[in-house]
Parts: C-alpha cells; structure tokens; sequence
C-alpha cells in the first residue's frame, strides 16, 4: 500500500507540473539554439570516446561503416533521452523539453510516440544520405554489359546524381528558410521539429535564463587576450630573445673562457645545428656555422645575433681549416 500511495503521489505530481507549465510562454532563441549546441557536442563527445576503442586498431578500420555508426549512436542516445522523457540533454541542462503542437488543447501534452521516431528520422536520415550519397550512386546503377549498356549506365547514373544534387540543394535551401521564420517567430529552429510537429517549451514555469556577465566579461577578456598574443608572437624574434636571457644569465664568461683555453674547440660544431660544419663559415665572431645554417638564418632575419657569444652577425666568410693526418 505504501508504495502504491508512494507511485500515485509521484504520478499526481509529474502531472500537476505538467500542468503548471504554460506551453504559451515564449523560449528565448538563444536557450533553443544553445540546446542544439549541447546536442551536438555530446554526440561528437561520444563519437571521440567510440573511436578511442579502436586506437590500437589498424587506421582506416571504421572508415568504411563511419556513418552507419554515426546514425546508431545517434539513435541509441535518442533512445534514453527523447523518446524517454521528450527532451534531449541540451534541453534537459536548459529546463526546456519538446511539446506536441500537434494538440489544440493550451495545456502541455508530451510527443507521441510516432512524433518522436518521425524526429529522430528526420534527424539521422538526412546526415546518413548526405555521407553515403557517394557510394549509392554505383549501387544503384546496374553493372552493364556492353558499350550500350556501358552508356545507358552512364546516363543514369548522371541522371541519379543531378537528382541528389537538386534534392540536396531543395534541403539546404528549405533549411535556410525555415531558419530565416525562427528568426522571425522564434519557433521551430530545426526543419524536422516543423515536421514532426515539435516545439520547445519550459519544462518549469517561470524558469528565467540567468546569464552571469561576470563570466561572459572574462571570457570575452581571455579571447582577446588570445588573439593579441597570437597576433603578437610572429614579431617576436625568440632565438634571439633566448640568446638575450642566456647571455644575461650567464654573462657569456663561460664561453669566452673556454674559448682562451681551446680556440679550435669551436670549430667542432656549428653554432645553430650542433653538427660538423658543413662548408664552415663565420659571421665575424669566433664561432662557426654551416653555409646553409648561417645563410638560411640570415635571410630569415636581417638583423641576426651568434646565438653562441650574442655577436651581431655580419657577412658570411668561408673558414679554411687545416687538416693534417698523424700517423700512428
């Protein structure tokens, strides 16, 4: 009896909420848009995890099944969202679920169950036609035998692809339109939810979009921020503003020590690459680089510094080194 009274009390208030909400209340657009938003995102979130399974895997292994797999996700993630309680998870995170406009009665009535497969086809079909429309095409011609057959093959399958490509283009251009009525009387942001008959509405009375400005003031902050410093870092010259820190730091005592006690140690190495220097060369200082280091260097920077010793580089000069072979 206790559980029983328990299930009624819980009916009784499910529907008294229903009840509350007033189907006529207008949905700001942006709560409708930003819902798609977080639809979107939790689709490619779980498409990511799915693919993450298969990392180990041979590349390309999914490539060929990627859109049926894309429609199934997309439908076993409809099944415990929409067709469970008539809202999907952007709309549950916005206090926002789908009402049928199907009804005249001003009271809010949940999407049918035919509503809500017609939405989810509507939905999944379009996305899966637009990816395999490449490969349709040759399943659908009939393999020819013979030059006729060969040239009525042909035409029908240009025939088939003009045919996608003008209903393809009649579904962009429907899409676009009915963006175009949302934006005018805020309702149906989708194509397939004008279709389905589907409208968004409060899923709690009076709910009010609190927008924290607080938080949109330091995201509007950090993105400039971000496009400051990626507009500023190719002006910046970082070679040389590391050999700037180095020489400060260490004062460029060390080197020059080094330098008194073994003069030829320096010409093991290139300044810039490491290596043996190839077609050594030196730019007024004691060090030495390769022709193309030190010459690719330069042209990139005409003002460029010995990132050894901090020396402003001058004109490349050939370095003749004597070799002498000892015997044992």
């Amino acid at each position: 009896m206790g559980v029983n009274r328990d299930r009624y009390q819980g009916l009784a208030g499910s529907q008294g909420s229903d009840s509350a909400v007033d189907p006529g209340t207008p949905v700001l657009r942006i709560s409708q848009l930003d819902a798609l938003e977080l639809d979107s995102a939790l689709e490619q979130l779980m498409w990511t995890q799915f693919t993450q399974c298969f990392q180990n895997c041979r590349p390309g292994l999914l490539t060929p099944v990627e859109p049926e797999l894309k429609a199934l996700l997309y439908l076993l993630l409809w099944r415990f969202t929409l067709y469970r309680s008539s809202a999907t998870v952007g709309q549950t995170l916005l206090s926002l679920r789908y009402d049928s406009t199907s009804s005249l009665s001003p009271h809010y009535k949940p999407l049918s169950p035919r509503q809500k497969l017609g939405l989810a086809i509507f939905t999944a079909a379009p996305r899966w036609l637009q990816e395999r429309s490449y490969r349709l095409l040759p399943c659908l011609g009939l393999s020819p035998r013979g030059a006729a057959s060969e040239m009525d093959g042909g035409l029908l399958q240009q025939g088939l692809r003009k045919v996608l490509a003008i209903v393809s283009g009649l579904a962009k251009f429907a899409t676009l339109v009915n963006f175009l009525v949302f934006l005018r009387n805020g309702r149906h942001p989708v194509l397939a939810e004008r279709i389905a008959g589907a409208q968004a509405v409060f899923s709690k009375p009076n709910v009010v979009r609190d927008v924290t400005y607080q938080y949109m003031n330091r995201e509007l902050l950090w993105h400039g921020f971000a496009e400051f410093l990626i507009f500023l870092l190719p002006l910046v010259n970082l070679r040389k503003l590391k050999t700037a820190v180095l020489l400060h730091v260490l004062g460029g005592k060390g080197s020059d020590g080094e330098g008194a006690r073994e003069p030829r140690d320096v010409w093991k190495d290139c300044g810039l690459c490491g290596e043996w220097p190839t077609m050594p060369h030196t730019v007024g200082c004691r060090h030495v680089f390769c022709y193309y280091c030190i010459k690719s260097h330069s042209i990139a920077d005409a003002y460029l510094t010995c990132p050894k010793c901090g020396a402003e580089a001058g004109t490349p000069e050939m370095v003749k080194i004597e070799m002498r072979v000892l015997d044992r």
